[in-house]
């Protein structure tokens, strides 16, 4: 008996984990593997210099383009304009 439940809740914990991973990313999340993956090779200090760069240039895009999304939004209200940022921040 003791079995069958440890089995239930680890078979509970596995989809719960691959129902987490099916979400997707956040912006900061995005940048965060892209800016990992350009890190390559690099190492110690190096590495943490280029990681607060690449972060840091990365929040500023993501300002600079949230600026211009929501200018081109003017006049759209609700459903519409939450549809329009979506798709325009997603191109940009």
């Amino acid at each position: 008996m003791k079995k069958l439940v440890v089995l239930a809740l680890v078979s509970l914990a596995c989809s719960m984990s691959m129902a987490a991973d099916d979400k997707p990313k956040t912006a900061q999340q995005q940048l965060m593997g892209t800016c990992n993956t350009e890190a390559t090779g690099k190492k110690g200090d190096d590495r943490k210099e280029f990681m607060k760069s690449c972060l840091s240039d990365g929040k500023k895009r993501q300002q600079e383009r949230m600026k211009s999304c929501n200018a081109d939004a003017t006049g759209k209200k609700g459903d519409e304009r939450k549809a329009f940022m979506s798709e325009c921040l997603k191109k940009n």
